[in-house]
């Protein structure tokens, strides 16, 4: 029955059983089969056993007890005939016909007594009954018996009087007889005709044949000889029990048959099914088998209604749509409600009442069902922001390059050296590495990718910011010590200066190497959002990148600080301001930068994008400021790459009260080209460039002058040197008036 119940997919039914051991009994083995098999009973209820105990309100009220739980189609019935016939009764007096599928029991299955005046009530039931074939020779042998045959039997007179409806002749009167005025012949025969055999007949049959294999393999064991002896005599029966357990034969049905370990024979049962053929005719038809564990069905013989093949559903609640959840209802394991998952969440594999959030970087799929990964997502080389930034860094390339290539080129000529082309070659490669670092931003973060990108985003600014705090340095400590002495100033040198911009970005490789041992870069899964997963170095998600910038920054500040302290130096060093210029820009751009980075954390192109573009502005800055200038003037108007235009000698000569102005006046001697004329006088021939280490050395050592102001104080030494001779900037006709010596500061200064 339990197996008939599943097969239809029913998981919520309702139980009526007899009030007799054979329903109780029942009632408790299908129970227990119902929870193992995650079956709920809907409604469980009672038959009263006899018929004329229970009046009619007891059916109806059983009836009307189903009825509360209409989603409960599916009914067992556990009970004998009369009982079930009533029921049938009450169905039809409720007004519930065909609102029950039944299983019935062998108790009432194809019975008359039952389905007649009842169809529409019984239709659709399907119902087991013990599977019995006939016995061989016990229907030669029955027909064969009469009265004088058959003395042993003492109800067989009374069985012939029944079915003949006579009174046999000196039978004893009973109260059935009675009724009966004709007389049996005793020429009577019992033919196929008139008589009905028993199905069940198999039955009686194997049970008895069970005692007698039981008894003679016990008499084989105690007796070992013909007869009866003493050790049966009598007969123990919990010895007879283990006999009867064991015993295994082919019965007079041709079946085989055994006990098994609960001391049940085999189960073996015919399922019928009672339908509507055509309209009007009911029949019980056989559909199916339940062989020893084992239910065959065959569904397509099966109709509820007429014209109805389908099972109808007996389920407290409808299965819940892909991806919803359970909830029970309280003391129901059978009905529950259904709910939907949120967003973000699928219901649990392995707990249908339970929703599970899907783990960062996944997403429910359509239906809820399992989480899928969300696609990385990172700047893609071939994206229009990776495009734009490239492009933007390949034109700063180029021209870097070609910058170098003109420094080269024109390597010996007096802008070049004034420039300071040791500086000048390193702030042309921090420049290059800048554009370069664009190329490293746009691929796909990996560790080394990201390694690279976190040292050398740093290391560039760091060679470029070196390098111009080195100028910018060396500029201002000279013309501060103009002011106060006349002697050689140290570290001014090309060497010096490399070494010192040597050391400024050794700090930064030293912050950098320290930085990668205490925390490695590394590609990480970013996720700023439920519905983002971004590929991206892990400096990305946080301000680690201010790390690499932090000691950069600090060189921009101080190189702006001394961009201000310099900017009011004379023209013929107006380097100092390019720097400046160069310096003010860059700090506009990075202050426009910070807020931007902090403010695209969840877009990835446009974070990756405008750091690039502020590198590579930063970049074009310092290029645009420092080497345009010195572009134009190698490449547009190469007459000016002289000594003169380095030299200009613009300013008339400073009379004898400035001398007298201290320090001031010092710095204007300092200021002003190395040395003037008369307003009157004319240089007649072009002063020759001169090399770049001593590029403000008008004066040198074969300079001869009259005066013996030169070895006074700085006071003095403004006095007028009149008549030099300057060998080696070519011969000046007239008297050469000089403001004053150039101080020792500046012979090596290049401009």
């Amino acid at each position: 029955m339990v197996d008939i119940v599943m097969l239809m997919g029913w998981s919520y039914i309702s139980i009526i059983y007899e009030e007799s051991n054979y329903g109780i009994k029942a009632f408790e083995v299908l129970e227990d089969l119902m929870v193992k098999n995650k079956i709920c009973i809907a409604v469980k209820e009672k038959l009263v056993k006899d018929s004329g105990v229970g009046n009619i309100s007891v059916y109806d009220n059983i009836v009307q007890k189903l009825q509360t739980k209409p989603r409960a189609k599916g009914c067992i019935i556990f009970g004998s005939d009369q009982e079930v016939a009533e029921l049938m009764k009450a169905v039809r007096r409720c007004n519930a016909t065909g609102w029950f599928s039944w299983i019935g029991s062998d108790g009432w299955s194809a019975r008359s007594l039952v389905s007649d005046g009842n169809e529409a009530e019984v239709e659709g039931t399907l119902s087991v009954q013990p599977q019995a074939n006939p016995v061989r020779g016990f229907k030669e042998y029955f027909l064969s018996l009469n009265v004088e045959n058959n003395r042993r039997n003492p109800w067989f007179v009374e069985f012939w009087e029944h079915h003949f409806s006579c009174k046999y002749p000196n039978s004893s009167k009973t109260p059935y007889n009675i009724r009966y005025t004709k007389s049996c012949t005793g020429r009577e025969k019992l033919t196929e005709d008139n008589t009905v055999f028993e199905d069940q007949l198999q039955f009686v049959s194997d049970a008895v044949m069970a005692f007698a294999y039981a008894i003679r393999d016990l008499h084989a064991d105690f007796c070992k000889k013909p007869g009866l002896c003493d050790a049966m005599k009598p007969t123990n029966g919990t010895d007879l029990l283990k006999y009867l357990h064991k015993v295994n034969f082919t019965g007079l049905s041709g079946d085989s048959f055994h006990f098994d370990e609960n001391g049940d024979g085999p189960a073996r049962y015919n399922i019928i099914h009672f339908k509507q053929v055509s309209p009007g005719k009911y029949q019980w038809v056989r559909v199916g088998e339940y062989m020893e564990g084992s239910l065959v069905l065959n569904m397509s013989e099966i109709q509820f209604k007429l014209g109805q093949p389908k099972p109808p559903e007996s389920v407290c609640s409808l299965p819940c749509a892909v991806g919803q959840a359970k909830k029970y209802v309280e003391k129901e394991s059978c009905c529950w409600h259904c709910f939907n998952c949120s967003q973000y969440q699928i219901r649990s594999p392995t707990d249908a009442t339970q929703c599970i959030a899907c783990p960062m970087g996944e997403l429910p799929d359509f239906q809820h069902v399992r989480c899928i990964p969300i696609p990385e997502e990172y700047l893609q080389p071939d994206s229009g922001w990776a495009i734009g930034a490239m492009s933007f860094s390949s034109i700063g390339v180029s021209i870097t390059i070609f910058i170098l290539a003109v420094f080269l080129k024109y390597y010996k000529t007096p802008i070049v050296r004034a420039s300071g082309r040791e500086l000048s070659f390193t702030l042309l490669f921090g420049i290059l590495m800048c554009y370069s670092v664009t190329y490293s931003l746009v691929l796909k973060p990996t560790d080394v990718v990201c390694s690279i990108q976190r040292f050398s985003a740093g290391f560039c600014f760091t060679v470029v910011y070196a390098a111009l705090l080195t100028k910018t340095n060396r500029i201002a400590r000279i013309f501060k010590a103009g002011k106060k002495t006349a002697g050689t100033l140290n570290y001014i040198s090309p060497r010096s200066q490399l070494i010192i911009c040597a050391g400024l970005v050794a700090i930064q490789v030293i912050i950098n190497v320290i930085w990668m041992i205490i925390s490695p870069s590394r590609a990480i899964h970013h996720y700023p959002t439920r519905e983002d997963n971004l590929l991206v170095c892990s400096s990305y998600i946080d301000a680690s990148y201010m790390i690499a910038f932090t000691y950069p920054i600090v060189l921009i500040v101080i190189c702006t600080v001394y961009a201000v302290l310099t900017r009011k130096i004379p023209e013929a060093f107006n380097e100092s301001k390019h720097i400046g210029f160069t310096m003010y820009t860059t700090c506009i751009i990075w202050l426009a930068f910070v807020p931007l980075y902090f403010g695209t954390a969840n877009h990835v192109a446009l974070r990756v994008t405008s750091m690039s573009v502020t590198i590579s502005l930063s970049a074009t800055v310092t290029i645009a400021c420092l080497f345009t200038p010195k572009l134009y003037i190698i490449l547009i108007h190469p007459e000016r790459n002289i000594r003169q235009s380095m030299m200009p000698m613009r300013y008339s000569a400073i009379n004898q009260s400035s001398a007298t102005a201290g320090s001031g006046s010092m710095m204007a001697a300092v200021v002003v080209t190395a040395a003037t004329c008369d307003q009157n006088q004319k240089i007649q021939k072009a002063v020759s460039p001169v090399d770049q280490s001593n590029s403000l050395d008008i004066v040198n050592e074969k300079n001869k002058c009259k005066d013996a102001s030169t070895q006074t104080s700085p006071a003095s030494s403004m006095n007028n040197l009149n008549g030099c001779s300057l060998d080696n900037l070519g011969k000046i006709n007239n008297n050469c008036n000089i403001n004053g010596p150039i101080p020792a500061q500046i012979k090596d200064l290049t401009l």
